[in-house]
């Protein structure tokens, strides 16, 4: 009896002291972090093939093959204007001043294995989702990552065998990684307060980022110094890392509050009265959704365009940039991993940033909701495709003006993480895991068409002798990925909302009131059980 009193007490007291809930030793804040390192083991195993086949591939001979020379014949390539050699005498075998993988695989071949993360990733985004509302995203996550773990294991072993082994393993770790973002959705759905949204999903999701600052560096340094061989290391030691924090996932994180053995009161009732009306508070999630009426929801619709254009430039740049720096600003791959990293340094900056900035003038109401999350992804949509259409006008010979554009481009697109990404728990914070599995899942495609297309665009073997050719092409890449974030912030500025949409609030409300009702009929066989009880210790 004393333990039912002190929970009524809990659900019923409304005025409790905001200044006694805890932030820095919070269990909201503890999620946030570990959540952030996930996100740093998801991106480290997702991005390390974009530098590991610049060092696994022989350019040298794929050069030759693409100038379509007779064995006997000597081809110098008009060495560009900053000295990068193309390619030396075929009749020895002489290569470049670079040095050379041992696969010759060519630009399309080398597109299909940078896009084939994404055909499995687009697969598993809304089952991804669902399973995530119903069971929990801890173990969703944590498995899905426990199988992309393994996969990167097998990676050299796999390239090695054949490309396609390669491609399939690749397709796995996209199959296992898709969940990861819909699963994480679903547990701050649960767990993050409206006021508190932004700050802890966008210091959560810039993990991503921090996993590409530290994969392209030292992806490109265990590319000339790792050991078995150089890349295959790469794989090893990301692999090892992304198992130490499996364990840790596992062990100190929960689905909801009212499951988390170490919150403290205080906490779990703030939480729990911050989403009172949004989410169900005993952790269960038997929630029926309302799939035709998400379906034709225009702020859904708008998350969605805003997910599809935004996906298209950022995955153009997630496996393109080392290619770029390699093709455009010829830069080796120590460089190369070096400079492709700067971007998300700031990228990362920016995302927590924003994430602070948009919670701050919304609690101080300088702004609504719906204001706040329009602002932000207008900003990281247009800032975004003017800079990178920019940096397409770029050579060689100012890689101090490329570098900056590309790093203020990349790092502009970090204001999307206070506006359309956070937006599926504004607009339905029970279904926030689901919702974000269908956008993203639907936006997947652009991940393995992106780097297909930028492969056709830029294949340079119609006339290697032309300097200029492969900045022209790359132009082209970037005006397109500039005009997908246009249409984009259009289409996101005219449709978004900011407000839990009346499907989300209904579904939740019928199953608040079934729970209420379940209640109620325990209570009075609990009070009959009793009162029987009674009656027969009087007999």
């Amino acid at each position: 009896m004393k333990e039912r009193s002190e929970t009524e007490s809990d659900e019923n007291h409304d005025n409790f002291d905001k200044e006694s809930v805890p932030w820095w030793s919070s269990c909201r804040l503890a999620l946030a972090v570990l959540g952030f390192f996930g996100f740093v083991n998801v991106y480290a195993l997702r991005v390390n093939m974009s530098v590991a086949i610049v060092c696994m591939v022989n350019q040298t001979a794929i050069r030759l093959k693409d100038a379509k020379v007779g064995s006997n014949e000597t081809q110098i390539s008009s060495s560009s204007q900053c000295g990068f050699i193309e390619a030396k005498n075929a009749s020895n075998g002489t290569g470049t001043d670079m040095k050379d993988g041992e696969f010759e695989w060519n630009k399309s071949v080398q597109g299909v294995i940078l896009g084939s993360f994404f055909w499995g990733y687009l697969l598993t985004q809304i089952p991804g989702g669902w399973l995530a509302t119903k069971i929990g995203g801890k173990r969703v996550f944590g498995y899905s990552m426990l199988g992309a773990t393994i996969a990167t294991f097998l990676t050299p072993f796999a390239a090695q065998t054949h490309y396609i082994f390669l491609i399939v393993l690749r397709v796995i770790v996209g199959i296992t990684s898709g969940v990861c973002y819909p699963s994480m959705h679903a547990l701050w759905g649960a767990w993050a307060p409206p006021l508190e949204r932004s700050k802890l999903a966008a210091f959560t999701y810039a993990g991503s980022q921090v996993g590409n600052v530290i994969t392209f560096p030292l992806a490109g340094l265990l590319c000339k110094y790792g050991f078995a061989g150089g890349w295959p290391s790469i794989f090893y030691i990301l692999g090892i890392l992304s198992f130490v924090w499996l364990v840790l996932w596992m062990i100190f994180v929960s689905d909801s509050p009212a499951q988390h053995r170490r919150i403290t009161k205080a906490e779990r009732h703030y939480i729990q009265h911050a989403l009172k009306d949004s989410v169900k508070s005993d952790g269960d999630k038997k929630l029926d959704v309302p799939w035709l009426r998400m379906a034709v929801s225009m702020p859904v619709i708008a998350i969605l365009v805003a997910n599809i254009t935004t996906d298209w430039g950022t995955y153009t740049l997630l496996t393109s940039i080392p290619t770029y720096m390699n093709e455009v600003l010829k830069l080796d791959i120590s460089a190369n991993g070096l400079f492709s990293a700067l971007p998300y340094i700031v990228f990362w900056a920016m995302i927590n940033v924003s994430g602070w900035m948009a919670d701050f003038i919304m609690a101080k109401g300088c702004c609504t909701i719906v204001i706040a999350r329009k602002s932000f992804t207008i900003a990281g949509m247009l800032l975004p495709a003017a800079l990178l259409i920019g940096l397409g006008y770029v050579d060689c010979t100012q890689p101090g003006v490329a570098i900056a554009l590309l790093i203020l481009g990349v790092a502009t697109t970090g204001f999307q993480y206070s506006g359309w990404i956070v937006n599926h728990m504004d607009v339905a914070p029970a279904f926030a895991g689901i919702l974000f599995g269908i956008t993203n899942s639907i936006a997947a495609v652009t991940g393995f068409l992106s780097p297909y297309v930028v492969g056709v665009i830029t294949d340079v073997q119609q006339d290697i002798s032309k300097q200029d050719q492969s900045r022209e092409q790359w132009q082209i890449v970037f005006y397109i990925a500039g005009g997908f974030y246009i249409f984009g912030a259009v289409f996101y500025g005219i449709f978004a909302s900011g407000e839990i949409q009346p499907w989300a609030r209904d579904e939740v409300a019928a199953a608040v009131e079934e729970e209420l009702l379940h209640g109620t009929e325990l209570q009075v066989k609990a009070s009959e059980n009793n009162i029987n009880g009674i009656a027969e210790n009087q007999i």
